[in-house]
């Protein structure tokens, strides 16, 4: 019997199913297997006769199974392995946008039910301590029957201070008011009121502070001492020498100690201003006091008010100042 003469690969049918890819892709593993395995046995396996038909159920699972012809393959011809499912513009948009709004809609009861928010009904729901029962406390009996005993304290009113202020301010007057008494009542030269101005006959002359010197009044030039000394003896008549008052016979070149002089010397000296009088200052300075107005001020004349050496009117408050009464 002649040897059978081995089958032409070229002859010989394809097995391939109409409608199946050449290719075999990862959708479709049993049957590259399958087909894998006949070629590595060197062509030996015959193929199905030409006419025979796969079996149906195994066409139809590699048709579900296939994957679109765009899959990419590896150079052999098989497929990479499956594709990942790409997130679109959509499908992100949707997830910011939605996810949020989904926790907002569950969130808000809570937001809702806050102190200080409304019920469904409209009742308030503010929290409240006494309504909590937060405060409830229970009290033995023993406790209950324990002496309470409690500390009192006296305060001060606002009418108390006030009036403790007035009257210390009336006492302290009150001994002002003696001082000035004892300093002297004897008789004062009455001045008739003049002109307001600078008369004063040295306005020129260089001050001390700069090299000065004395006046004929013999206090230094453009001081408030030897202003109120020029017009001490202007009110007297003596408006040149011989003077009336000078530094020898009126009071010291300080002016701090003007008040104690004129006590010293028995010049009467008050609270109360006249037309002529000194107005003295605590604080080392003198002026002259040129009218007395109707409304509780006076007008003063001064030279050197604030260390400046020159001539200045100024309307006070009469009791800002003592008033040194002009020596008859």
């Amino acid at each position: 019997m002649p040897a059978a003469t081995p089958a032409d690969p070229a002859g010989i049918p394809t097995a391939t199913a109409v409608g199946v890819p050449a290719t075999r892709s990862s959708a479709t593993p049993a049957l590259a297997r399958a087909t894998d395995a006949g070629g590595a046995a060197g062509g030996a396996s015959t193929a199905a006769p030409a006419g025979a038909a796969q079996p149906r159920g195994a066409v139809r699972a590699a048709s579900a199974r296939r994957r679109p012809a765009a899959a990419s393959t590896s150079p052999a011809g098989r497929a990479s392995g499956p594709v990942a499912r790409r997130n679109g513009p959509m499908r992100v948009a949707a997830t910011v946008f939605l996810v949020p709004a989904l926790v907002g809609t569950v969130a808000l009861p809570a937001y809702a039910f806050l102190p200080g928010g409304h019920l469904p009904g409209g009742s308030p729901t503010k929290f409240s301590l006494s309504v909590a029962e937060a405060q409830a406390l229970e009290v033995s009996d023993q406790a209950a029957g324990a002496p309470v005993s409690s500390d009192t304290f006296s305060v001060t009113t606002k009418e108390e201070i006030d009036a403790a202020a007035a009257e210390a301010a009336a006492a302290e007057r009150a001994a002002w008011e003696a001082e000035l008494a004892s300093r002297g009542t004897g008789e004062y030269a009455i001045v008739a009121q003049q002109a307001e101005g600078d008369d004063y006959p040295w306005w020129y002359e260089t001050p001390d502070d700069y090299g000065g010197g004395l006046s004929p009044l013999r206090y230094y030039y453009r001081e408030c001492v030897d202003f109120v000394a020029w017009r001490l003896n202007r009110d007297a008549g003596a408006t040149g020498a011989p003077w009336k008052w000078d530094w020898s016979n009126l009071a010291s070149g300080s002016a701090w100690m003007w008040a104690d002089e004129w006590a010293a010397k028995g010049w009467p000296s008050s609270s109360e201003p006249v037309v002529g009088s000194v107005a003295w200052f605590p604080y080392n300075h003198v002026a002259y006091v040129q009218s007395v107005n109707g409304d509780g001020t006076v007008t003063i004349e001064e030279y050197n008010w604030n260390s400046d050496h020159s001539y200045h009117v100024r309307t006070i408050p009469v009791g800002e100042a003592l008033y040194l009464y002009p020596p008859a």
